[in-house]
């Protein structure tokens, strides 16, 4: 039991109870324990043990029990009966977008749907139509939600998937017979999404190795376990599996693993015209191994330059490698400072001062302030006093704090009609506005493409924000034509958001590389609610690299002067 599953159940006993038609006090009661949590900084195991749980505010006596027990036993006996006195298969369909706990209750009610296939069926066979609160649209949107869960149902973020990866690996480091051991499958490819995480260790004795494997403590359930390859399935639900080579193979194999299939499947044709035999035992002439100590000797063997892991998808790579016109990749080192940080001034979770003392602890040389804007209400958006009240605040910390920039920014609404959120009188008195769409996510291509491209003209968009709307494992981005979204970009200099935060993503990997081969530039941005979230510029790292792109295709590579120049320079076309 963590503090993320406490707060998981906690949200779920307030949907529960919600279908139930509880008292509306009790079901509020457990979504504001659940927010408080998710903002306390204390270790809540400690605080349970202790007995102290009730000085978190919105934690009353029977939360608390309730928390106690999840931590004593592993499951509160309150949330176990709620969840069965629901169909199997039923809270699955909260998961859809447009399904909230009300409309699945008058789903069950009226035409007794009691999961996802039911209510597919339904929708198709246009039964919502004579319920009260549905209709065509709500309808088609509701099968559009089944499309998009049924076809990500069974993946992991990548930010999740890297967490445990690397806590296993560290566990598995320390047994005295693995000699190297590495990541591999699609997370060391960084995609945005994974099934599954894939672990690859060369060992002298490997079953010795498979069973340290097994005992690890995050091990829900043994699938499989032989002398090579094991696996397991998490408490988080994540599939794990691992595999043992000797120290010879492990070049080959971590190489083979890595994939993508599509990738290996090419190496493979290509090995074949030069007379080798390639797989996850070695590459061969005739019966006889390559000597190869490294993955970069195996490339170096099939005639071309080493092919970084997050390129390995079959989509060009091969052929530039050949060419020898492989890019210099962005390091996580060559980023200099980060915008979209929200502090407690919209929906933030931390100060100002708490906010800006994280970046500089973690070497940032600037951070760019973006609060909401005052459209976004449901997060607490800034008025225009209260944009001049932050910026009294941070003129005050910028003198506290000598060794980093702070700028003056706000993440703007993008209005139905693609105008800004505030006059220009206000627009100006920032360093830099990130345009975002935060409503309205039903527009057509066309009026979304337009909504899109008229914020990329206003003089004082600095950055267009998540430019799909996407979020990975629940609702797919909007539909645009990027095109010629990017053409109005690169005649405005405006700058495309590469959003950060692991549940977005966004700009997605595969127009990344369309996007720097152009004079476009995009920043990586951490989209940072709490100081935790800052550190998530590194899976934006990883989906830049998956994209091809170079430091110089990254705004937030420069220096904090050359953004000033840079801000003075997008600002000049007002």
């Amino acid at each position: 039991m963590d503090r993320n599953k406490v707060i998981e159940i906690l949200e779920e006993m307030a949907v529960l109870l919600e279908l139930k038609s509880a008292n509306p006090f009790r079901v509020r009661a457990f979504q504001n324990a659940a927010r408080s949590i998710e903002s306390v900084n204390e270790n809540l195991e400690v605080l349970a043990e202790s007995d102290t749980l009730t000085k978190i505010p919105g934690v009353g006596k029977g939360i608390s029990e309730l928390i106690k027990e999840l931590y004593k036993k592993g499951y509160s006996k309150d949330h176990d009966e709620l969840r069965k006195s629901f169909p199997e298969g039923f809270l699955e369909i909260l998961h859809i977008p447009g399904v909230g706990p009300k409309r699945a209750k008058t789903l069950y009610e009226k035409l007794d749907v009691k999961n996802i296939a039911e209510l597919q069926y339904a929708c198709k066979e246009n039964r919502l139509l004579a319920l009260e609160g549905f209709g065509e649209k709500s309808q088609q949107k509701i099968l559009q939600g089944i499309e998009h869960y049924q076809k990500t149902k069974g993946f992991f973020l990548v930010s999740q998937a890297s967490h445990e990866a690397l806590e296993l690996v560290a566990f598995l480091k320390k047994h005295k017979e693995v000699k190297a051991i590495a990541i591999a499958g699609s997370l060391r490819r960084h995609k945005e999404i994974v099934h599954d995480i894939d672990i690859l260790a060369a060992a002298a004795k490997h079953a010795a190795v498979h069973k340290q494997f097994a005992s690890f403590p995050n091990v829900e359930r043994i699938v499989a376990q032989g002398e090579t390859k094991s696996s397991v399935i998490l408490k988080s639900g994540l599939p794990v599996d691992l595999r043992t080579v000797s120290s010879v193979e492990y070049p080959y194999a971590l190489q083979h693993f890595t994939g993508s299939k599509e990738h290996n499947v090419a190496l493979r044709t290509l090995a074949k015209q030069r007379g080798l035999k390639m797989n996850e035992y070695g590459l061969f002439k005739g019966s006889k191994l390559v000597p190869c100590r490294s993955e970069a000797a195996i490339y170096e063997k099939l005639g071309m330059a080493y092919i970084e892991p997050e390129l390995r998808e079959n989509m060009g790579e091969i052929e530039a490698a050949k060419k020898e016109k492989m890019p210099i990749l962005l390091k996580i080192k060559d980023i200099k400072g980060i915008f979209h940080a929200h502090s407690t001034y919209s929906d933030g979770s931390a100060s100002l001062e708490t906010m800006v003392q994280t970046a500089q602890d973690l070497g940032h040389a600037y951070i760019g302030i973006s609060d909401h804007s005052q459209s976004a209400h449901y997060a607490n958006g800034l008025s225009a006093k209260r944009i001049e009240s932050q910026h009294q605040e941070i003129d005050r910390l910028q003198k506290k704090f000598k060794k980093i920039k702070i700028f003056k920014g706000i993440e703007s609404d993008i209005l139905e009609d693609g105008s800004l959120d505030y006059p220009d009188k206000i627009l100006k008195t920032f360093d830099f506005i990130i345009a975002s769409v935060h409503s309205r996510f039903g527009m057509n291509r066309g009026q979304m493409t337009k909504r899109l491209i008229r914020a990329a003209q206003n003089p004082y968009t600095t950055m267009i924000g998540h430019i799909s709307g996407r979020l990975l494992l629940g609702r797919a981005g909007y539909d645009l034509d990027y095109e010629e979204i990017f053409d109005e970009c690169e005649k405005n200099r405006c700058v495309i958001e590469l959003n950060a935060n692991p549940h977005r993503l966004d700009l997605d990997w595969r127009l990344l590389k369309s996007l720097g081969e152009r004079k476009l530039l995009t920043s990586i941005n951490p989209d940072a609610h709490d100081p935790e979230g800052l550190g998530d510029i590194c899976f934006g790292v990883g989906i830049a690299r998956k994209g091809w792109l170079d430091k110089k295709h990254v705004l937030n590579t420069r220096s904090a002067s050359e953004i000033e120049s840079f801000f003075r320079g997008v600002r000049s076309r007002t």
